[in-house]
């Protein structure tokens, strides 16, 4: 049978000092139970003795003792006295101390006396910050500030769903800004939108401002507004430098949208998401290109594009016309705009991106204002509380030529005041002084 190692006889109590007797189990002062003392470790060198054939602790490759000669007397090594050293600590090592008698050889133990105890030095920081594993924060509820949020984006206390990347965008690019939120009622942001800047070849600048509104009957409508919006940003921002005529740059960037989206029904949906009975990924795409003196705008579904005067004096307008039910009524005369637009089928697109759409049939107009103004690039989510040119006009701010940024984010909250049923989504673009001459088109 085994046995435990026995214990080496203790003088004094580890715990209080107190002295012991031979066999005491516990100490008489403390009451120190003296059978958990650990036994002292075995005593092993930590440097090996002519071991040549074992590596060197950390890798160090240390001298090798020469073969003897033929008179059995070993060769003398000669050990390098200049490499630098540094503690654990980073300070330099003292150099050693001479030898008493240098023709000694052999390995010396006859070093200075040392202290009972050290001053142990505290740790760099910077390696233990670099050496200390870094725990994730979990991430807490914005609304209960109390639960912690799942993989899913949930508060796992009080279930609300935690805001995401595109729950609230905004960006400027140049003269250009744009914001987009989810809403009040969606559970995520269906819109998407681009922006940017450019110069024509003889150096005029040319703003362009594209928003996407997915179709939520679809599948992965998200996925496909972000798609739409960033391939036709790519090609306007790609065409234009190299004079292409916006016009024709506006139907190039709706095709490269379309082509997008159509692209994302090959591919399979997500694991959060399967629904083979609904339609393939869908979006709307409305679009604006300003120039100097031009105005160019494009689209397919019910995504719109308003023209704001600075001068409100002047009348606003509407520069786009629906896909939808409600517009195709009006444009038979089978009903007035009021009665087809209170129709619960108003809505109802009969035009999109996607691949199961009908022949695409990109529009596109082109307009020269004779005055300064804004251009107004949204989906149905703000227009739906402000549908005519004049309540447009109305909810946008009076400087919004010099602010755009401020008059996206004022739209966005006109949307989000008035109840925010859908995602919210719009871009302000200045339209500078037209030259001088410059008509309508």
């Amino acid at each position: 049978m085994s046995h435990m190692p026995q214990q080496a006889a203790l003088s004094k109590c580890p715990s209080c000092a107190e002295p012991l007797e031979p066999g005491d189990r516990y100490c008489g002062a403390c009451g120190y139970d003296l059978s958990v003392v650990p036994a002292p470790p075995q005593d092993h060198p930590t440097l090996t003795m002519n071991a040549s054939d074992r590596p060197a602790p950390g890798g160090v490759a240390w001298p090798i003792a020469p073969e003897p000669d033929s008179s059995g007397t070993p060769a003398a090594v000669h050990l390098p006295t200049d490499l630098p050293g540094t503690d654990s600590g980073g300070s330099p090592l003292r150099a050693p101390a001479p030898a008493a008698d240098p023709a000694a050889p052999g390995v010396r133990f006859d070093r200075p006396q040392e202290p009972e105890e050290y001053r142990l030095q505290a740790p760099d920081p910077r390696v233990a910050a670099e050496s200390a594993p870094t725990a994730e924060t979990p991430q807490v509820c914005v609304a209960c500030r109390a639960g912690r949020v799942d993989d899913d984006g949930y508060c796992e206390n009080c279930g609300h769903a935690q805001p995401r990347e595109r729950d609230h965008m905004e960006r400027e690019s140049g003269p250009i800004a744009a914001v987009s939120d989810r809403g009040l009622r969606h559970h995520r942001n269906e819109d998407a939108f681009a922006v940017g800047h450019t110069a024509l070849p003889d150096g005029s600048p040319a703003a362009v401002a594209v928003v996407c509104d997915g179709v939520s009957s679809a599948t992965r409508p998200d996925e496909a507004s972000l798609a739409a919006s960033q391939a036709a940003g790519e090609v306007l921002l790609s065409a234009l430098p190299r004079g292409t005529h916006p016009q024709q740059a506006m139907h190039e960037a709706i095709v490269a949208a379309a082509q997008a989206v159509n692209a994302l029904a090959g591919e399979p949906a997500g694991d959060h998401e399967h629904a083979p009975h609904q339609n393939a990924p869908a979006c709307t795409i409305v679009g604006a290109v300003v120039t100097s003196g031009l105005l160019v705008v494009g689209w397919v579904g019910d995504s719109r594009a308003y023209w704001v005067p600075v001068d409100r004096g002047a009348p606003p307008a509407r520069l786009t016309e629906d896909d939808s039910w409600a517009a195709q009524m009006v444009a038979a005369g089978l009903m007035t705009e009021a009665e087809a637009y209170a129709d619960e089928r108003a809505h109802a697109i009969t035009g999109w991106l996607g691949a199961d759409a009908y022949e695409l049939e990109p529009h596109t107009a082109s307009f020269k204002p004779d005055r300064p103004g804004v251009v107004v690039v949204c989906t149905d989510g703000l227009w739906n509380y402000a549908e005519t040119a004049e309540e447009m006009a109305e909810a946008m701010p009076l400087d919004a030529a010099v602010r755009p940024l401020h008059s996206a984010r004022v739209l966005v909250g006109h949307a989000l005041d008035g109840g925010g049923h859908d995602n919210v989504t719009v871009a302000v673009v200045p339209f500078p002084a037209p030259p001088q001459g410059a008509g309508s088109a």
